[in-house]
């Protein structure tokens, strides 16, 4: 079927759900820190280990832990076994802190998929060096990253 809903989270916040075997995770960690733990009934899990960092510059030799195309390579065939499954799936992807690496890896997933990204309004510090590197497998791919406060902040907004 396809990708029904495309999340991105903290590592606290994954750690903390209830596993669910119609939700898939992609598990993002920096080198040499342990595996989120993650609830045993998420079967679908991708885990990716890489710092949150940007080259100085072109010319730089590829530092080791540094996202690189055989990452890219990674996430985008999960992705793309996930979104032609048989079934609807949502997917979480999460990082220590789901602020950069996990925003900028769920923003790829939604160019890729057309699947709904929640709170897409809090993705403006994606990665742009993750998000560039997954954009070159795909370069008809268009990602517009959302603009800082380019929309109320729910999190103040008035309940009903």
């Amino acid at each position: 079927m396809t990708i029904k809903h495309l999340f991105f989270a903290s590592r606290e916040l994954a750690e903390s759900l209830a596993g669910n075997p119609y939700m898939a995770v992609i598990s993002i960690t920096d080198p040499g820190t342990p595996e989120a733990r993650l609830d045993p009934l998420f079967q679908h899990v991708l885990r990716l280990s890489f710092y949150d960092a940007i080259p100085a510059d072109e010319y730089m030799p590829p530092l080791p832990g540094l996202f690189d195309h055989h990452v890219a390579e990674r996430i985008d065939t999960f992705a793309n076994k996930l979104h032609s499954a048989p079934f609807e799936i949502s997917v979480m992807v999460h990082c220590e802190y789901g602020i950069s690496r996990s925003a900028a890896v769920a923003l790829f997933i939604e160019a890729l998929t057309n699947a709904p990204l929640n709170a897409r309004e809090f993705a403006y510090e994606a990665n742009p060096w993750v998000l560039e590197q997954l954009l070159l497998l795909h370069p008809e791919l268009k990602v517009d990253v959302p603009i800082r406060n380019s929309t109320p902040d729910r999190r103040f907004a008035l309940r009903a």
